[in-house]
């Protein structure tokens, strides 16, 4: 079997440490491992297969004899370095939002739209979380029936804001239990006993940024550039695995059972939707694997195509390091 030399452009973050564990479980083919950081960074080691890697300084010579950079990194480091991944022959697929909505530039849910990742010019976008969990769940759906618009709240984990989000809700915790004061400042308010409906920057039209994300990025992921979506996103004192609840309108009719059948045939989806046993996604069980789990299917009420469903995944691995690692997969081949 061929390997390949793999770089992680951000490896001592959260999504970084999480790409190095997912190609540690799926065994992927590797020649050469490049653990990339800031100059702030050097110094530390990692583990990989129980093997000790350093940590070596990012400079725009850091990607010679690569064949895949996978990006974890801010906005600003991926366009700094973009161009001298592209240039050393190696395929960046970035995990920020710097190139997600540049034309020339494939934005890949693999199990979605993975043949588009073939198109690309040595760059490949990563979506948002929020949107990869939420058209898992939905993509099926709209490939019969033509889902025209949707309405959504996501309920987002503390993690989604970094390896920081957690450490400040543990911490509010024990404040709240030691009746001390609680202080914030990852998030806008404290979030322990609290939830927040506002992430990302406030547009001009009453949304935010990442409200914003699941149509614009929906849009073309699904190759649908009438796709519309009215979005609430809400960050929640969850350490781990978004949840997102949807109300959708199709252009054709779907009975619930067909919608059940159909998301239990689509690769990468759990049908886990049992009322009368109280089964249902939550973070809790979503946390620490690859799978978006669906439940909660209803016909809506408002409207007679429209269906409200409820899911759940984790946004560290498949909302984000995993769906790199997959799309680097599909590029050369390889089953997952």
């Amino acid at each position: 079997m061929k390997k390949y030399a793999i770089g992680i452009l951000g490896a001592t973050g959260a999504v970084g440490r999480e790409m190095l564990k997912i190609l540690e479980e799926y065994n992927f083919p590797i020649s050469e491992l490049r653990l990339l950081a800031s100059k702030r960074s050097v110094g530390k080691t990692i583990c990989f297969h129980g093997n000790p890697y350093p940590v070596l300084e990012a400079t725009k010579k850091s990607f010679e004899g690569l064949d895949f950079v996978l990006g974890a990194a801010s906005n600003p480091v991926a366009l700094e370095f973009a161009q001298s991944i592209v240039e050393a022959n190696a395929v960046f697929i970035d995990n920020s939002s710097a190139f997600r909505m540049v034309d020339s530039v494939p934005l890949v849910v693999p199990e979605i739209n993975g043949e588009d990742a073939f198109s690309h010019h040595g760059i490949i976008a990563n979506p948002n979380c929020s949107t990869i969990i939420a058209l898992m769940a939905v993509h099926a759906i709209h490939k019969k029936a033509t889902i025209e618009t949707m309405a959504v709240a996501t309920y987002q984990a503390t993690s989604g804001a970094g390896a920081a989000g957690p450490i400040e809700l543990k911490e509010q915790m024990e404040a709240v239990c030691e009746n001390r004061v609680v202080e914030a400042s990852v998030f806008q308010y404290p979030i322990i006993e609290n939830v927040i409906p506002h992430i990302g920057s406030f547009l001009d039209n009453g949304y935010t940024t990442e409200e914003m994300k699941m149509q614009n990025e929906g849009r073309k992921i699904l190759h649908h550039p009438d796709f519309k979506v009215s979005c609430t996103c809400v960050r929640v004192p969850v350490v781990r695995s978004h949840s997102i609840s949807i109300e959708l309108i199709t252009k054709n009719h779907m009975g619930i059972e067909e919608i059940r059948n159909t998301i239990l045939s689509e690769k990468g989806l759990r049908l886990y939707d049992s009322p009368k046993e109280r089964l249902y996604p939550m973070p809790l069980v979503t946390s620490n694997q690859d799978l978006v789990y669906v439940g909660r299917i209803r016909q809506s009420v408002l409207h007679d195509n429209g269906i409200s469903l409820w899911c759940c995944g984790d946004q560290i691995r498949k909302g984000a390091a995993t769906n790199a690692v997959q799309i680097m997969m599909k590029l050369i081949g390889l089953k997952y």
